[in-house]
């Protein structure tokens, strides 16, 4: 199965672009009104020595475009001046037009006066008349690499809400195709794409208008903006790579946008150790650019909006009120000179076996489900894949709504809980009456369509409410077919048809359920154990695993079952299966009957733990472990290959103490240093440190 590493093209060459979000500290949003070319050279010449080259700009809204029909020439002329000061230093940048939205504030043009950012005809033809002028102003010049259309506008289209549940999709993506078309009638050819953060329902599970799969049809790459707040540290370590793994099967390039940390939040250790994680992980979770926010810090602007109501926003920096570098800025420049030592555009991520089923409920607004759905659904994706990475596994993001086809007017397309027309689930027709009509020649819902793809040797469905019904019966079919499919027990968080949605548990898994209609089987220990019975890929007979046991009233409940073809792998503490095998045809189901992804999402300081142990026998089981692994649950590994043969392994610390990491490598292979030398067996690694070695 391959993993999606796409490169942005610029000019026809892939980059991999390394760069920072600018404002200088002559004024923050206000810079164009104290523009200084001596400072933001300065300013520019640090990041060149940091390894960042390019940068994110940004056209203030409000000066920029004064009144409905003019741009302030004066200040178009000092951007073209920032643009050659770029250019003097070998460096690019790409201008954001509608801010609009910056730093917890909101500016409106003067003349605004109320209209409605997405839907208003002639305010909408503002902001592309806007657009294509000051791209006709500025497209020709060298310094151009891209363009971004706006600054995290769901927050400036309806602040309160964030956009979620406030914003009407069909709007929202009309409104973009009008502001993208306006930059190619400006004369932009360069990449182009919105800069609203990648908040949308496919990736938190709340719809704030602006979906991902409507977005890529449009744009040139994708670009989430990551802020975690987190109660465990591996998946704020991780949160930005599951948000790239989600997004690059869009089929977009995928741009650390935004990311960073206030200093005031922080030490400057934990700062640098954050950034260094964030950039490796996502770097193996297919992202093709870094744009760290931001340049520099405020201290002198502590009395300007928005900085005055704000005021950790005063020190994201990577340089500090006297000009000099953080321990973040260090770790950017390092990171960079990896990228080029390892010829990272002429790199890709090696395929992949083992893949996690993300939930058609994350993309598809269907009738009748409970809010709660999609987010749970998205937290407990994030700690399933942590747990996937702590046991080395190169997982790939499998979203069932890529197999699902979909006609205009269908239940996607929800207005008020009512579908405009009939439901197609790949090429079975669910009409509002009812009724199923299948084509001609198909017998049962597993032949409705193109469904997941066949080429995984490992389909994990970990703690998942509902698939549709269509990929359920499929999951059987691929079973017999060779494969093996996880999945563990989860009836969701809420009382609202409580209950696993999973129409064939029986023939799937082997097991007849003993649930009882309107009741949940609470868990009432604080630590659920698994005491295997047989060895399970290479957990031996006799040993152990404990999970720490969490969720709500709903939620904090196992599944009591018969057998019924099924074997009993592991039983808890109370003689119960909890885990289960099943054979079919020439492959196996594998059942949880915890939902013990779920209980690890909710809890705090729990990574790494025993999930990632089974998650590691799972691979052995399916036939398709990692070519590089450790046994050490605290270091992580991770690969990339170059066009010319050369194979990159990474070992990334997760741990706050320095650890031992003793590499097995598939088929007796070795590890050596990046460039050669003597064979590496071992690695001691600095706490949440980071090594990068080369296949022998």
């Amino acid at each position: 199965m391959q993993r999606p590493n796409l490169k942005v093209n610029v000019a026809g060459k892939p980059h991999a672009w390394m760069g920072v979000n600018f404002w200088s500290r002559t004024g923050g949003p206000l810079m164009w009104r104290n523009f200084d070319a001596g400072v933001v050279g300065q300013e520019l010449d640090q990041m060149r020595e940091h390894g960042m080259t390019l940068t994110r700009s940004f056209f203030y809204w409000p000066d920029f475009h004064p009144t409905p029909d003019t741009l302030d020439e004066g200040l178009v002329a000092k951007f073209r001046t920032f643009l050659d000061l770029h250019h003097e230093r070998g460096m690019t940048s790409i201008p954001t037009f509608i801010v609009g939205h910056m730093s917890g504030q909101n500016w409106d043009p003067a003349w605004r006066e109320g209209r409605d950012l997405f839907s208003d005809v002639w305010f909408v033809a503002r902001q592309a008349w806007y657009v294509r002028e000051l791209t006709a102003r500025l497209h020709d010049h060298p310094a151009i690499a891209g363009w971004l259309l706006t600054n995290e506008v769901p927050i400036y289209g309806d602040w309160k809400s964030r956009g979620n549940g406030a914003l009407d999709p069909d709007v929202i993506i009309s409104w973009a195709q009008i502001l993208l078309d306006a930059v190619r009638a400006g004369g932009g050819t360069q990449p182009v794409s919105i800069g609203e953060g990648a908040w949308g329902v496919e990736i938190t599970g709340r719809d704030n208008g602006f979906r991902v799969r409507d977005i890529a049809k449009l744009v040139d790459f994708l670009g989430p903006h990551v802020y975690r707040m987190e109660t465990d540290q591996s998946r704020q370590f991780l949160g930005a790579a599951y948000a790239c793994e989600q997004l690059a099967r869009h089929g977009k390039p995928v741009i650390m946008e935004e990311f960073g940390l206030t200093s005031d939040y922080t030490s400057d250790a934990n700062g640098a150790h954050y950034y260094r994680q964030l950039l490796h992980h996502t770097l193996l979770a297919g992202a093709t650019g870094w744009m760290a926010w931001n340049n520099t810090d405020y201290d002198n602007l502590a009395t300007q909006a928005p900085y005055t109501h704000r005021p950790f926003e005063l020190h994201f920096g990577l340089i500090d009120k006297n000009q000099q570098p953080k321990p973040q800025a260090l770790e950017m420049r390092d990171f960079a000179a990896l990228l080029e030592a390892i010829d990272v555009t002429h790199c890709t991520r090696p395929d992949s076996g083992i893949a996690m089923v993300v939930t058609s409920y994350l993309d598809n607004q269907y009738p009748f489900t409970d809010d709660s759905d999609a987010p749970v659904a998205s937290l407990n994706l994030l700690q399933a894949y942590t747990s996937a990475r702590h046991a080395d596994l190169p997982v790939a993001m499998l979203r069932e709504a890529d197999g699902l086809t979909w006609e205009p007017g269908t239940v996607r397309d929800l207005k008020d809980g009512v579908a405009r027309g009939s439901t197609q689930y790949g090429r079975a027709i669910f009409p509002q009456d009812g009724t199923v009509a299948l084509e001609p020649g198909q017998a049962n819902p597993a032949d409705a369509g193109p469904g997941l793809p066949d080429d995984a040797s490992l389909y994990m469905i970990p703690s998942t409410k509902a698939l549709t019904s269509p990929t359920w019966f499929q999951l059987e079919d691929l079973a017999r077919a060779g494969k093996t499919i996880y999945a563990s027990y989860f009836v969701g968080i809420h009382q609202n048809q409580r209950g696993p949605w999973w129409p064939n548990m029986h023939e799937l898994f082997g097991v007849r359920k003993l649930t009882r209609y309107g009741l949940v089987d609470l868990i009432e220990t604080d630590v659920v154990e698994f005491t295997f019975e047989q060895a399970f890929g290479g957990i031996a007979a006799g040993e152990v695993l404990r999970f720490r046991a969490g969720g709500n009233e709903n939620s904090r409940s196992y599944l009591p079952v018969e057998l019924d073809g099924a074997q009993v792998v592991a039983r808890d503490a109370d003689g119960r299966p909890a885990l289960l095998r099943h054979q079919l045809g020439k492959g196996q189901s594998i059942l949880c009957t915890y939902p013990i992804e779920h209980m690890a999402a909710v809890s705090g300081a729990v990574n790494p733990s025993d999930i990632a142990t089974l998650y590691a026998a799972l691979a052995v089981e399916s036939g398709d472990q990692p070519d590089v692994r450790v046994e050490s649950l605290d270091v992580i590994v991770g690969e990339l290959h170059h066009e010319d043969g050369r194979r990159f392994v990474w070992l990334i610390n997760m741990a706050d103490a320095s650890t031992v990491a003793t590499p097995i490598v598939a088929g007796g292979g070795g590890l050596v240093p990046l460039g050669g030398g003597a064979p590496v067996s071992e690695v001691t690694l600095p706490p949440f440190g980071v090594e990068v070695l080369q296949r022998a």
